[in-house]
């Protein structure tokens, strides 16, 4: 606290010894005096300019880093997936489809049948596509079935790879790879045995616990639905239901899992894929192909523009953060205000021997007003000092507990305009004090009160 006073103390000195120049009401360009006296005068009061300070400095350091973070959220969800030109599945709506093949919610209408998503693939535009398998779970965890392109292909927060933080790839049709935060909630570690689950539900009694898989890696966090899956191979999908029937599994048909590492499993359907291109110019092409496709009804979105349509369904969430930072500037400003008002009966005396020497309404209210623009000027100095002090000391842990990137860059336009409207503001505040400080008479303030 003590490091805080002087510092605030020495800013205040280097502004006294600058020489300043003010436009007068009477006197055109005249040298010093206002801006210094509302320094000295502040210097006097300091504890009540010091606290006032600090709370324009929270509120700024407030909405700055719920501007930040707001920004920051809206840039990894917008590259939740990045480098993806096209999702295809079943026939249903675009935020569905990229809610169930994405976001692991909710189920697909339909499935997308293997013989479909091999012509799609072979068509000259396609330079990669991923099948994604979706329907069995782990503990509350959607498990993914997908072949080793995915963890190739897969991007995020434009074009980031997925790392492995532990182990390796599915090499086995029996191997697992957890996302982070299935391996944090359950406390796995490699080489630890899972049971798969039929269906979605948090509780199942439909088990595949005759064939239990190995985590055979860990993958980093990332900020993104894979942190929350289970990634096994396609043909391990169809290894756990191949002796199911429907949604049963009958004791006199249980296959023992070294028989079926010996089969030729091939799928008979996916719930969706994931699809390059070789070049973006054949993008509406492909969507035209696919939605238009005879052989099944299918869908084919683009994952960045029904990304973008799906944040703005959450826009009134985003509206909340913004009203409530901006309320808080409100009341620190509010605050300021208050407290030069309560000075005035006390600065009577002051006020009344400058106008005795002088000094016009104009140089009072230049005073009080100075004096509301240095504690707000400053304030909003030091609370965007505070906030990029905050985001690089934190960023790394940010970054890594909750996947969520905030980039270090200047104030953009939005916010450097809010930050002039702040000082504006604080400005404004300081005529009201200053206007009822004017309305004292010159005896009022010489009398001497007993």
């Amino acid at each position: 606290m003590s490091n805080i006073l002087k510092t605030l103390q020495a800013f205040f000195d280097y502004l006294l010894s600058i020489q300043w120049t003010f436009f007068g009401c009477n006197h055109g360009v005249v040298d010093v005096t206002i801006i210094r006296l509302a320094i000295q005068s502040l210097r006097n009061r300091w504890l009540t300019a010091f606290l006032s300070v600090m709370a324009i400095a929270f509120s700024v350091t407030l909405m700055l880093s719920i501007e930040k973070i707001r920004t920051g959220a809206k840039s990894s969800f917008i590259n939740t997936v990045s480098g993806t030109d096209m999702i295809i599945g079943a026939r249903s709506g675009g935020i569905q489809l990229l809610l169930y093949s994405v976001f692991r919610i909710g189920s697909a209408t339909n499935n997308m049948t293997w013989r479909s998503y091999l012509d799609i693939s072979r068509r000259s535009e396609v330079d990669w596509i991923i099948p994604l398998s979706l329907g069995d779970s782990h503990r509350g965890f959607r498990v993914l079935g997908t072949t080793q392109a995915y963890f190739d292909r897969y991007k995020y927060r434009r074009g980031r790879n997925l790392v492995f933080s532990k182990g390796e790839r599915f090499t086995d049709l029996f191997d697992a790879v957890v996302g982070a935060d299935v391996a944090s909630a359950l406390g796995y570690k490699v080489n630890d045995k899972i049971i798969i689950a039929h269906g979605v539900s948090r509780v199942s009694m439909k088990k595949h616990d005759d064939k239990p898989f190995r985590i055979s890696g860990i993958l980093t966090k990332t900020g993104t639905p894979v942190d929350r899956t289970v990634h096994v191979s396609l043909e391990a999908i169809e290894a756990i239901h191949v002796d199911w029937k429907g949604r049963v599994q009958t004791k006199h048909s249980v296959i023992n899992a070294d028989k079926i590492r010996n089969m030729k499993l091939r799928p008979q359907a996916i719930t969706a894929a994931m699809v390059g291109l070789k070049s973006k110019l054949a993008i509406f092409k492909l969507q035209h192909y696919v939605n238009s496709y005879r052989s099944e009804p299918l869908s084919a979105i683009l994952p960045g523009a029904t990304l973008y349509e799906l944040w703005n369904l959450v826009e009134i969430a985003e509206t909340a953060l913004m009203v409530a930072s901006v309320m808080v500037v409100v009341t620190a400003i509010l605050g300021m205000m208050t407290m030069i008002l309560a000075t005035i009966n006390e600065r009577r005396r002051e006020i009344a021997i400058l106008r005795s020497v002088g000094a016009g309404s104009c140089t009072v209210v230049g005073l009080l007003v100075s004096e509301a623009g240095i504690l707000t000027f400053t304030g909003v100095l030091l609370g965007v000092f505070s906030t990029y002090a905050l985001i690089f000391l934190l960023r790394p842990f940010i970054d890594i507990w909750y996947g969520l990137y905030i980039s270090i860059s200047a104030p953009s336009l939005v916010e450097f305009g809010v930050l002039t409207m702040i000082i504006a503001s604080g400005i404004i505040a300081g005529l009201l004090p200053a206007l009822r400080a004017c309305q004292h008479s010159l005896a009022d303030g010489m009398i001497i009160r007993i």
